[in-house]
């Protein structure tokens, strides 16, 4: 019980808090609204109920680095139930005689979880504090040659994590001794195990004036602490605490993990394109960087940081955080007009190194997504400024004039040459069950050829009516979107629009052995008016298997390991079907470490298939890494599900001595149907 003294203090430090609460959180509220577009808020009861989930799941954070979650869990949890232990003792500290729920189970339970929640809270940033400062874990750093504001790198980010965790050690600290203090002075409580320990222990010699004035002190102090620092929250990682929650009920709706939204290029009152600077992002993209807890989990799974590179998706969002905090007020009046990402967020070298994988939004626990900041700084430096790594020129060229990025120019009905069977197109075949849309890679590239035959033959096998387009095929436009050229991706994505609707592909089903045409086609051309139910050829696969079309021997043997397309597995969660397939061809399953949708990127994504690869520091390509992965499961055949990564799995393995076969699920299913893809 304070004194009325303590409480007309209490109520001037709340005035004095709330006032500063106010202008910081204000602060920070008009820096993200300065951002492009709107924050979403339709259908708000689905998404306030998504960022509860994120609330008390923490992002799902426990799907790695499982010790360091588990104490993550136990700080989440305590800090969250300690909102509502701060709001009973400032009850308890103004209202005579006042008790939570006494003489009820109730009010027991509250106690009990209020200390057993201290020890959680204590133990687990003792452990986080630990880890950074004595163990020193590397995981927590992030390497010389990626860009990093000076303040960050200079001890920034460890004072920032050491500000938040003393602040909790304290508050949560000061919060139990006044428990202790309290039962020393009137008398054990059993549902109080470790202040009853504490007040046993240590203060039972102590005077009833000393125990009164420690009752008083960690009372002040626990909730004194939470006032403030509520002002300094703006400035410090800890914001994460509430910002992580709305960033899941603010987010767009997307088709698929990493969905890139269409530009309107017939507007003529928009002026830029792309993000050069950091409001040219949308706004939540500026509330990313509040969000962020700056964990590295993104950074760890990065195949371009993984390999040397410029680029870590963490330091993206820290350099975004840092130049905030250091202009705050300054943004926020509309002082400072922002100077390029590039001249303190990122480097040029690591906005190209980027493979577009989505690992980095998949893994993040708050729903940040520094991919898609990478990509609309792309769309400026390719739209607004024409700077672009010189090889993807000729992409863009043979894309615009001959519909393909190889700038191929023969018949894309050559793949079909070898069959014993005729492929019908559309117009030999109108009635068709399933339209296969062949791809570029599978129209040109000899490896994809051999994948998109046996793709044909298992549907002929089967039974399956189907038909192309053949030459009226054109490349989706995936490999200009994701390298920044929107208006090329739009005139791609129209011209297939009306092709594929004048072949009726919108009232059948459309099956694709590319991941990136799966995705393009069915995920992104809704947006321009293309609506279609398409299946990656994995998928079929299974289907037919399930509903028995298709015989296999099913005494192969070999021991296969699968990697899991990015634009499959991860950006669409295709994981199952793939192994279905390979499983009822009797191929055993040696599973890599990473797998599904943590599988690790092949390096063809985001454009990268195009261009060279950046350097990195370590000297290794992405596609070696991963190849050295695979070898290492033990098995004979690395199974493939994608044509970029059937030709970076491929020149991996022949660099490395050949000590694997590379093959197409399709491929590896035909054999196992004991029939031929091809005349020979």
């Amino acid at each position: 019980m304070l004194s009325p003294f303590e409480r007309i203090m209490f109520l001037l430090l709340v005035a004095i808090c709330l006032t500063a609460v106010v202008n910081t959180f204000s602060l920070m509220a008009r820096v993200i609204g300065r951002g492009t577009k709107s924050l979403y808020l339709d259908e708000l009861p689905r998404r306030v109920f998504a960022g509860t989930v994120a609330l008390f799941s923490q992002g799902r954070i426990i799907r790695h680095r499982k010790l360091t979650s588990i104490f993550h869990y136990g700080v989440a949890f305590g800090f969250i139930f300690y909102g509502l232990v701060n709001l009973i003792d400032v009850l308890d500290g103004f209202i005579p005689g006042f008790h939570f729920l006494p003489n009820s189970i109730l009010g027991d339970l509250f106690r009990l979880a209020a200390d057993l929640f201290a020890v959680a809270v204590l133990i687990g940033v003792i452990y986080f504090l630990a880890r950074r400062f004595a163990a020193k874990d590397q995981a927590l750093s992030i390497r010389d040659n990626v860009k990093l504001m000076d303040k960050a790198r200079q001890g920034g980010i460890a004072i920032d994590s050491l500000i938040v965790g003393l602040f909790i050690l304290t508050h949560v600290g000061s919060r139990l001794l006044g428990a202790s203090f309290a039962i020393a002075q009137h008398g054990p409580d059993v549902w109080q195990p470790t202040a009853n320990f504490i007040a046993n222990t240590f203060l039972g010699g102590l005077s009833p004036v000393t125990l009164e004035f420690g009752t008083h002190l960690f009372w002040w102090l626990a909730v004194g602490l939470i006032l403030i620092f509520f002002p300094y929250f703006p400035y410090t990682k800890h914001a994460h605490l509430f910002m992580a929650p709305l960033n899941y009920v603010v987010s767009p709706k997307r088709n698929y993990l990493g969905q890139m939204f269409k530009l309107d290029l017939d507007d003529e009152t928009i002026e830029q394109y792309g993000a050069d600077s950091l409001f040219d992002l949308p706004k939540k993209h500026v509330l990313d960087a509040f969000a962020c807890i700056m964990c590295n989990r993104c950074q760890e799974v990065c195949p371009a940081y993984n390999t040397g590179k410029e680029l870590s998706p963490s330091a993206l969002e820290i350099n975004k955080r840092y130049y905030i905090r250091e202009n705050m007020s300054a943004l926020a009046s509309g002082e400072m007009t922002g100077i390029p990402l590039l001249d303190f967020a990122i480097s040029e070298s690591a906005v190209w190194a980027c493979t577009a994988c989505g690992h980095c939004i998949e893994v993040c626990p708050v729903d940040n997504v520094p991919m898609l900041d990478i990509m609309e700084i792309r769309r400026d430096q390719v739209m607004m400024k024409s700077e672009f790594p010189e090889q993807l020129k000729s992409a863009f060229i043979g894309m615009e004039r001959m519909g393909n990025p190889w700038q191929a120019q023969q018949s894309r009905m050559e793949w079909t040459e070898p069959l014993p069977f005729e492929v019908p197109t559309v117009e030999e075949n109108p009635d068709y069950e399933y339209l296969l849309w062949v791809g570029c890679a599978g129209a040109f590239n000899p490896d994809a050829q051999k994948t998109v035959r046996a793709l044909a033959t298992i549907m002929h096998e089967a039974g399956v009516s189907f038909a192309v387009l053949g030459d009226d095929e054109t490349c989706t436009g995936d490999p200009a979107r994701r390298a920044g050229n929107e208006p090329l991706f739009q005139a791609m994505a129209e011209a297939n629009i009306e092709t594929l609707n004048a072949a009726k592909a919108n009232e059948r089903r459309i099956v694709t052995s590319c991941p990136h045409c799966f995705t393009t086609i069915g995920k992104e051309y809704g947006e321009l008016g293309g609506h279609y139910t398409i299946f990656h050829h994995t998928q079929l696969i299974s289907d037919l298997v399930g509903r028995g079309l298709l015989q296999m021997n099913g005494d192969v043997l070999e021991k296969v390991t699968f990697h899991d397309p990015c634009y499959l597995g991860r950006h669409n969660g295709i994981i199952e079907e793939p192994r279905t397939a390979l499983a009822s061809a009797g191929f055993t399953l040696m599973e890599m470490p990473r797998h599904g949708k943590d599988s690790f990127c092949c390096g063809a994504g985001g454009a990268q298939y195009w261009k060279e690869e950046e350097p990195g520091v370590t000297g290794e390509k992405i596609n070696i890494n991963r190849y050295r992965e695979a070898e290492a499961t033990g098995a004979e055949i690395l199974a493939i599900g994608c044509p970029f990564c059937y030709t970076m799995m491929g020149d991996a393995n022949r660099e490395e001595g050949n000590h694997m076969k590379v093959m197409d699920v399709a491929e590896l299913v035909v054999e196992a149907m004991s029939v031929s893809a091809t005349t020979d």
